[in-house]
């Protein structure tokens, strides 16, 4: 995981931007899960959606990790 990276000369850390570039990557499985169907099987939908996010999320953090 990087530690800060430098966007127009402020640094931001880098968990921010792991959290920028993994919203387009749950918003796609988001939209197929929801053309197949599969949040009418869950109790609670919301929390589904919560829990797919944080893996997407630490999924990338965890491909990028040195």
């Amino acid at each position: 995981m990087l530690r800060e990276i430098s966007l127009f000369g402020a640094l931001a850390p880098s968990p921010l931007l792991y959290l920028v570039a993994a919203v387009p990557l749950f918003l796609v499985f988001d939209r197929a899960a929801t053309g197949v169907g599969v949040y009418r099987f869950l109790w609670h939908p919301p929390l589904a959606r919560l829990a797919i996010f944080v893996c997407v999320f630490v999924g990338l953090i965890l491909l990028t990790r040195t």
